[in-house]
């Protein structure tokens, strides 16, 4: 799919996610993550925590990524990331990630934060290219198997009074 996207010049879109996104966001859930988010778990971000913001990112009508944030006074935390198998390697991650960065910037937060295995050198590479910097660990964070989790953080840009960049509801 990801050779396909590519020779088609496929475009993404992103939009807020919805209660019947979640049966495909659980699918890359469990493509991306040993232990993967529940339905139960995105259903309760969607309708009862109000710092939540989770976005899918779309090409050719197909869900091919999407990511979280819980937004809190002025700082963003991204809860989850992650692309669907067949369309990583085209950059779509990046951009995934740009877009949650200037969606939270857009909402007030001055600075985002994340965790990210200390064993994933991809993952902390691109976040790296987009500014995180690497502020300290949380010992013993991953319960699957006891990895420590690198936090990271990066400064916003001030975005007042520019225009939503997905439909943010």
């Amino acid at each position: 799919m990801a050779e396909y996207a590519e020779q088609a010049g496929l475009n993404e879109s992103f939009r807020s996610m919805k209660m019947e996104d979640i049966p495909a966001i659980v699918e890359i859930e469990k493509e991306a993550f040993t232990t993967p988010w529940t339905e139960a778990a995105f259903h309760n971000e969607l309708t009862n925590n109000h710092f939540a913001h989770y976005v899918v990112m779309e090409m050719d009508g197909i869900i091919v990524g999407y990511a979280g944030m819980w937004l809190i006074i002025d700082e963003a935390h991204v809860t989850n990331i992650a692309i669907r198998n067949g369309y990583r390697g085209l950059k779509l991650g990046e951009r995934l990630l740009q877009q949650m960065q200037a969606s939270a910037a857009f909402l007030g937060a001055e600075r985002m934060t994340l965790e990210v295995r200390v064993s994933n050198h991809i993952a902390q590479r691109l976040y790296g290219k987009l500014g995180f910097i690497p502020s300290g660990l949380r010992k013993a964070y991953y319960t699957d198997n006891g990895e420590d989790a690198m936090i990271m953080w990066v400064e916003l840009p001030d975005v007042k009074g520019g225009a939503a960049l997905y439909d943010a509801e």
